[in-house]
Parts: structure tokens; sequence; C-alpha cells
């Protein structure tokens, strides 16, 4: 503990002081004064805000300034960054900045002493967290809005403990740069988590953060098994983690699709406990796969948004999660509204704001309306088929429909990426096992 954390607890025993280490904060900007590489050791993560003393904040903006202008932080280029931003007679003048490096002897600990600045300041905002929602008790008459408010506070400083309105467009560029040559290096990879359909994946380039996919198709086509097969190849062969929240099907059931998936075993024949030797053999294998796989599956009945966004965020601290599952959108529990589809609109947004919250993507399975059944000719799905909502069309950023071109063949069916918001849109062959829950993908022929 240092001397000024010592001193703050002693002298003001009693006294709400928030917590704060000038020393640390004297520590780190006179290291940064002292090594110009220093900064390469804490710029991710230690933000101008963190600093509990203005001037201090003051400073370690001007360095940062520099760093961004790939420009050495020293005695002479801090002051005349400072004098630009009309600061430094605030700051204490060159005479302050003399001080602050005269009082370091080494840059070693500077990591150190940083962390212990950033740790400070989450104790600061969870303050003022805490009072915020105190002054919320007494505003908001609805208990669970109250604590979904809360628990967003709460979450958002573990996750971002830099609160900022707007990001500038040169922070953007930076990441999507990198991003971009990093894509380069690595022809062919795909940026998002794949799906195991290798066409669907050329699409789409995997499914990507913060998206809202939708897989509508009417009952019984297989929109499940379809979901399930995308989770299990994300996760047994991609090594991605998967949240599922299953609305309609138990957990067992589940389970035992996946198994017959993998293990290619008929999935009667494991309902029913029917194996012989080999299938156990078999069985024993996949469960083994699967174990290792990073699934998780949430079978609550009912479930609404809330919930679900409250789990998925308590789950995303202890694990990595990258695919999050929603079997089916219709069932989900709405929040009161004066219409079906009001409800259904609130669901659709909600599951929006989850991916871009949590900056994973959402598959969310979705029912087709009566409307497709009823329709002379043709029974291909269309926008407008989507159930109960035209907000689900709006909210997503891919819409794919699973249908029977030819409803005597259940086995061949079509995969119609019907919108694609930065890409192309087109459709898929598939074919369908019945017996293993499983879709391949129908090879094109090219003319």
């Amino acid at each position: 503990m240092s001397a000024q954390k010592t001193r703050n607890k002693n002298e003001n025993a009693g006294v709400h002081i928030p917590p704060h280490d000038i020393e640390a904060e004297k520590s780190v900007l006179g290291a940064l004064l002292i090594d110009k590489d220093a900064i390469i050791k804490v710029v991710e993560f230690l933000k101008p805000n963190h600093f509990y003393k203005p001037a201090h904040e003051s400073i370690f903006e001007a360095i940062l300034t520099l760093y961004e202008k790939r420009e050495p932080a020293d005695l002479v280029t801090v002051p005349n960054q400072l004098k630009k931003m009309k600061d430094l007679d605030d700051v204490g003048g060159v005479a302050y900045l003399t001080e602050l490096v005269n009082s370091v002897p080494t840059t070693a600990n500077i990591e150190a002493y940083a962390n212990l600045i950033k740790d400070d300041s989450i104790k600061r905002s969870l303050i003022s967290a805490a009072s915020e929602i105190g002054e919320m008790v007494f505003d908001e008459d609805e208990v669970d809005n109250l604590l979904d408010r809360s628990e967003q506070l709460i979450y958002s400083l573990s996750q971002d403990l830099t609160y900022q309105d707007f990001v500038p467009i040169k922070d953007t560029l930076e990441v999507t740069f990198e991003r971009l040559d990093e894509l380069s290096k690595k022809k062919g990879a795909l940026r998002g988590v794949p799906t195991g359909l290798k066409s669907l994946d050329r699409m789409l380039s995997g499914l990507q953060k913060e998206n809202m996919v939708v897989l509508a198709a009417r009952p019984s086509v297989g929109k499940t098994s379809l979901a399930l097969n995308i989770a299990q190849h994300a996760a047994v062969e991609g090594g991605f983690g998967v949240a599922i929240f299953s609305l309609e099907m138990g957990r067992e059931m589940l389970v035992d699709r996946m198994i017959s998936s993998q293990a290619g075993i008929d999935n009667w024949r494991i309902s029913t406990g029917n194996l012989d030797e080999d299938d156990f053999e078999k069985y024993g294998v996949a469960a083994g796969e699967l174990a290792e796989a990073s699934i998780f599956i949430d079978d609550t009945a009912g479930i609404g948004v809330m919930e679900m966004r409250t789990k998925a965020r308590r789950l995303l601290l202890e694990h990595k999660i990258d695919l999050i599952i929603v079997d089916y959108m219709q069932l989900v529990k709405a929040p009161k509204a004066e219409s079906r589809v009001q409800e259904v609109s609130k669901i659709s947004q909600g599951l929006k704001n989850l991916a871009r919250e949590l900056k994973v993507p959402v598959l969310a399975v979705s029912q087709l309306s009566r409307a497709v059944e009823q329709r002379g000719g043709e029974k291909r799905p269309q926008l407008s088929d989507l159930r109960d909502s035209g907000s689900i069309e709006q909210d997503a950023d891919i819409v794919m429909f699973l249908y029977h071109p030819d409803e005597e063949d259940r086995s061949n069916l079509k995969l119609i990426i019907a919108k694609h918001r930065n890409g192309p849109t087109g459709e898929i062959g598939l074919f369908f096992r019945n017996e293993f829950t499983k879709f391949y993908e129908v090879e094109q022929k090219v003319e």
C-alpha cells in the first residue's frame, strides 16, 4: 500500500474521500516523461479520466496526443503540447513537470502503478453507480426495470471503464485497418464464427460480432436442427464458445440431438436406448468431443429478454462466449405492450441490443406466419412472412429462410439469405438427414 493511500485512510477515518493514489499517478507520469517507450506498456488500458487529479489528467492527455502524432514525450514536447491545450499554467508549468521527472528513479514499475490508478478509477465509478442506483430506487416503480438498469450500470463498468459518448473516427480507423491487415495475411479466413456450411460462410464470412441473424421457417422444417448444427460446428470444430437459450426443447433432448449428429447414430435409437455395441462406442467418442466443447444450455421456459441478458452477461464474465442462439423468438417472454406485434418488436429490439452490448452474434430462430402456406403458387418465404412483426426484418442484419421447394421431398431444402445488410444475398441447397438431425450442403453445379 502506498504512503498516499495510508494517509487517506488514517487521516480521514470516517470521512468518505474518493479512492485515489496521487503518488502512483505522479510515478506513472514521471516514467512516461523519462522513457519514450513506456507509453506502450499502459496505453491499451490507462485513460485520461482514470486520473484523480485534474492536472494529471491533462498531462496524460498531452502525452497521449504526442504518442498519436508519433512524437516523444519529454520536458520539451509535453509543455509545448500543454501550451497548445491552454493547460500548462493549470498543471503547474514546467516546474511541476520537472518535479514529476525527478521523483521517479526508474520506469520498471509503471504497469503496476498504472493498474493502481485504473483500480481506483473503478472504485470511484462504482461509488457513482451506487449513488445513481440509490436515486433510481425512489424514481422507478417497476422492480424489473430497476434491476435491469442497475445491472447495466455495473456491467458497463466491468466491460468498458472509459465512458465516452463519441469516439473519434481515427480510433475506429486504426482498429479496422489492423483487422484488414490481419485478414489480408490470412487470405480466405473467416472474420466471424463459422457455420460449417461452406457456401454460407463464404457469403457471410462467418457470423459477425454485434449482428442479429434470424433463421426463420415454418414448424417442423428443421430450423432448430440447423441452429444446433451451427452451434456444434462452431464449438467442436472451431473452438468457439456458444450459449444456447432453448425455450421450446429441454436440454436433454438437445444433447441427444447433438450426439446423434456428432456420432452419426439414429436419433430414435438414442432416445429409446436401443443401441448396439458399435453405437455405444460412437456415443462415447461423440460425448467426449461435446464435453470438451464450450457449449452452455439454458432451457428455462418463458424466459424474458431482460433475464436472458442477465444470464448472458454473467456467463460472459466467466467464460469466452462467441455466439448466442435463441430458439425461438416467439416463445421469449415479452414486455407488456398493446399488441402482439409490439411485443415481438420489443423482443427483436432486445435481442439486437444484446448482440451489440455483448459484441457477439445472436442467432435467433423465428417462426414464419401462415401466410406462406395460404399463398397460391410457390411457397417461397418472403421477408413479409416474418411472424408478428416487421421489426424483425428491420432489426436483423441477416435474415435466412429454410424451406422445402418440394413438399413431397422433405430431405432437400433451400436456405435463402433474403437479407444481408453488409453483403450478398442468395440461396444454398441443403440435404437433411433426419435420423441424424444433420444438414449437409448440396454441391452446386457450375455451368
